[in-house]
This record gives C-alpha cells, sequence and structure tokens, in this order.
C-alpha cells in the first residue's frame, strides 16, 4: 500500500506509521505455538509478564498443542502463573489444545485449512476465545485476513476522528478496518502492530505527545492541541 491522492484516511494512516516506524515483525513468539499461547495469556496481562510465563513452558518442554493436552491442568496452571488468572487461563490452554488434538490429531496446518469466515467461527466456539484473541491467532498465526481490534487501536482512531458507522462494538470497527482496507493478512498485521507501537510512543491513554505525532496533521486531537497551545 502506497500513499497516493485517492488513500482513504486508514490507507493515509497505515503508510505514515509505517514511513515513521517500519516493519515491525510482529508477533513476538518463536512459534505459532508459542504466538497461539501467548494470544490466549495476554488476556488481561502485560506481555512482560505473559514472556515469564511462555519462558516456563519452553523451559519444561511444553512447545505443543498435545503436549499441553497430557498435562494436568494443575501443572499448567503452575508454569503459566506470572500472566496472571492463571487457573482460568490453563483451563483456556487445555480447551484449545483439546479442540486441536481431537479435532486435528494436534496439527495445525489441517486446522487452519479452513477459510477465515468458517476458521474464525471455529475459534469463536472454544472457551476462553472471543474476537480478539481469535483474531490474534488468525492474522499471526494462520495468516488469515481478520484485522485485529484492541483498546490501542479504537483510542487512536477515535482521536484521529474516524469511527464505525454503525454500532461502537468490536465487530463494528473491524468492520471499518476491512472495508478501508483491502483483505491482506500481511497488511492487517502490520497495521495492527504500528497502531501498538504508536500508541507506545505517541498516543498514550494520558498526555499524548500531539506536537511530533506523524499523524498530527489528519488527526483531530492532535490539530485542536496544536491550535489551543501555538508554539511560541
Amino acid at each position: 500500500m502506497n500513499k497516493g491522492g485517492n488513500a482513504g484516511p486508514l490507507s493515509e494512516m497505515f503508510q505514515r506509521l509505517l514511513d515513521t516506524y517500519g516493519p515491525q515483525g510482529w508477533w513476538p513468539a518463536e512459534s505459532r505455538f508459542e504466538m497461539i499461547a501467548g494470544a490466549i495469556l495476554t488476556q488481561a496481562a502485560a506481555w512482560r509478564n505473559v514472556e515469564l510465563a511462555l519462558d516456563n513452558l519452553r523451559s519444561a518442554g511444553i512447545n505443543t498443542w498435545p503436549a499441553v493436552d497430557a498435562l494436568p491442568t494443575g501443572t499448567l496452571a503452575e508454569l503459566v502463573r506470572p500472566s496472571g488468572y492463571y487457573n482460568a487461563k490453563a483451563r483456556k490452554l487445555k480447551a484449545f489444545a483439546a479442540h486441536v488434538c481431537e479435532g486435528y490429531g494436534g496439527d495445525l496446518d489441517r486446522m487452519f485449512a479452513s477459510d477465515t469466515e468458517t476458521l474464525r467461527r471455529e475459534l469463536l466456539g472454544i472457551y476462553g476465545i472471543g474476537p480478539e484473541t481469535a483474531d490474534d491467532i488468525l492474522v499471526y498465526a494462520a495468516g488469515k485476513p481478520s484485522f485485529v481490534i484492541d483498546a490501542y487501536t479504537i483510542r487512536i482512531l477515535k482521536r484521529v476522528g474516524l469511527a464505525p458507522v454503525e454500532r461502537d462494538n468490536y465487530d463494528g470497527w473491524q468492520r471499518l478496518f476491512h472495508a478501508g482496507i483491502p483483505a491482506d493478512a500481511q497488511v492487517y498485521n502490520e497495521f495492527h502492530a504500528l497502531l501498538d507501537r504508536h500508541h507506545k510512543v505517541a498516543c498514550a491513554k494520558n498526555a499524548p505527545r500531539c506536537h511530533d505525532c506523524c499523524l498530527m496533521d489528519i488527526c483531530a486531537t492532535g490539530t485542536a492541541a496544536v491550535v489551543s497551545s501555538p508554539v511560541l
């Protein structure tokens, strides 16, 4: 995707963020197993704590879904304790493992062979997998185009001045991206990662740094901030 006179606002945002930060190389995991486990463990947890839990799994030699399926739930809970809510998250990991093992003999390639819509419905039917986690798995592990919506993404777009035509909920925000960005798993991957990076660098929840923001001139909040506090 390149900038151009006919580029829509989301395409313009994507290109500016990419020009500013460069490719992000997401997801931060060593394997599809760790990516999916991380997507489940990061629910209501800081990523640094998820990394500690993944380190525990790695050290214990738990690096496949059949291995998770065979592990007692209590033992798994202790391994993922650093991620918080460890008993609930152990049950979620076990549910995903059981689904893959019972339905596909532990083979993710077989599971991911379905089309995006079918696979997303299937993922949402697994205990502990909500829309954001399902889309994380689709984009980062399965390579399917299903845009991930998180709190950072919604906050940035609201500040820019974009909003869903329909309801202000997960599906509404996702439809906004799907309508504005061609269905490309790599672009969805990169855009979501860039929005996360932009949140950390410039568009924090409190005290956003608008003056140095690469989106400032196309952002309603940034433009208002500059007008209200001009540089003398």
